[in-house]
């Protein structure tokens, strides 16, 4: 790798401060962390050995994506003051070792994700592609590029319940559904608040290209339909996935106050209401999963 080394950084501190920038290691262990939730749900006994092949091969995967987006993104991302100081813009990576990390990181995923079974290992390979093949390009060229790329973004919590049962049915399948409508609200709040920084970059996040009410009723309706999905469980009608009344009602209330911060940016449509949206999204889903997990194991 080529680094730029001040003189208190050591080379083993840069090297692992280039990897953990340019994997995205926050929004790398939130993916994993959503597949250990869908791993937990599914598995009747938990099999640590799985488990821990699941966070590896899911953090790889991921890291993968993040990787290759960067490369692809690398001259854009230097004209945008979020991105301008990651590792291939900053000058502190090249190209070539980064599309070497991103291959290995790919090789070693698919490799350890296919241990656990084939299924779970095809789910992590299509999840790439589409980012890196789909989403990607695409963010430049069509506000569609938030629709697309919420199918990978809705695979890590199904992923993990295939890892653990070897099957996708109507149990993964509505967990997909959850993550699928949270993205939209999730990322359409981002593309609010930074709406002037991906402007600089080329970046169509918004529905239509706008901060205003039309955006912010789509991302109104998009959380509402999250809250419903994440209701289904309970109502007995998704197989082996199912909550009880009490964690409904609690993920219900959960749901109206991230409803409640869609209303305000619909309302108000500032930067800061936006911001909290976004919080609120990420708290939303994080709760969520970890009720759906706790239910399970406490009933």
């Amino acid at each position: 790798m080529s680094l730029s080394i001040s003189q208190n950084q050591s080379v083993p501190q840069s090297i692992i401060r280039n990897f953990t920038e340019i994997t995205k290691v926050r929004l790398s262990v939130s993916v994993v962390f959503s597949s250990v939730a869908g791993y937990l749900l599914g598995a009747e006994t938990i099999d640590f050995y799985i488990l821990l092949l699941l966070c590896i091969g899911g953090y790889c995967m991921v890291g993968a994506s993040n990787v290759y987006n960067q490369i692809i993104e690398r001259d854009v991302d230097g004209l945008m003051d979020r991105t301008k100081d990651r590792p291939l813009p900053a000058g502190r990576m090249t190209v070539s070792s980064a599309f070497v990390l991103a291959s290995v990181l790919t090789l070693i995923g698919i490799a350890v994700l296919y241990i656990i079974n084939p299924q779970t290992a095809m789910f992590g390979a299509i999840s790439i592609f589409m980012y890196v093949s789909l989403y990607t390009p695409l963010k430049t060229r069509t506000p569609l590029s938030v629709f697309v790329g919420a199918f990978p973004g809705a695979i890590p919590f199904m992923l993990g319940w295939v890892a653990a049962t070897n099957h996708f049915g109507i149990e993964p399948g509505t967990l997909f559904m959850i993550q699928f409508f949270w993205q939209f609200p999730h990322f359409w709040a981002i593309g609010w608040f930074l709406f002037e920084d991906y402007k600089k970059g080329g970046f169509y996040m918004l529905p239509n290209g706008k901060r205003d009410k039309g955006t912010a009723l789509q991302i109104v309706l998009y959380a509402v339909w999250t809250v419903l999905a994440s209701l289904i469980p309970a109502a007995g009608v998704t197989g082996n996935l199912y909550i009880t009344p009490v964690s409904a009602v609690i993920i219900g209330l959960l749901g109206v106050g991230f409803i409640y911060y869609a209303i305000r940016l619909y309302r108000l449509k500032t930067e800061k209401v936006a911001k909290q949206l976004m919080l609120a999204s990420v708290s939303y889903i994080t709760l969520l999963q970890v009720i759906f997990v706790l239910d399970k194991f406490l009933r």
